[in-house]
């Protein structure tokens, strides 16, 4: 069974489901819609809320929930790297693909990257390009900016 709730962030709407124990997927939707009621959901659902705020404060560098994302292996490796990336700090996408053993398949990384349904929490905005551009946001490059700004103006 999942629960979903909305969670309405500076960057936008952002939909969130769990099942009772995990987070399973964050997506960006243009407005708010009925999610689970609020007497329905699970801790897990109001603890993500909770941490996205105090990230979205300045207040919280980490996240510390239990994630199921569903991928194939080589994207959950991938979605695994990125997660070790520092917060307020960026690596590009070939050093991603030196990272989880496949230096040459930064192509592929990107792909995996792209597909993230856990975005923020997993941090793909951190993912860069080697000549220093934003590359891809699967949400708009205007949220990839922002997420990099804010976390830059609370790491320093």
């Amino acid at each position: 069974m999942s629960f979903t709730a909305y969670y309405h962030s500076p960057v936008g709407w952002l939909r969130i489901t769990t099942d009772n124990t995990h987070v399973l997927r964050i997506a960006f939707v243009p407005g708010a819609r009925t999610g689970t009621a609020p007497s329905e959901q699970p801790p897990i659902l109001r603890e993500t809320i909770q941490q996205l705020a105090e990230y979205f404060a300045g207040q919280r560098s980490a996240f510390e929930l239990p994630l199921r994302p569903a991928g194939t292996p080589f994207q959950q490796t991938v979605w695994r790297a990125l997660q070790t990336i520092p917060y307020g700090q960026t690596i590009s996408y070939r050093e991603l693909a030196r990272r989880v053993g496949k230096p040459k398949a930064y192509r592929a990384v990107g792909n995996a990257n792209g597909k993230n349904p856990i975005p923020i929490i997993i941090p793909c905005h951190r993912v860069i390009q080697s000549n220093g551009a934003l590359g891809g946001y699967s949400s708009g490059l205007h949220i990839k900016q922002f997420l990099l700004e804010l976390e830059k103006k609370f790491s320093s």
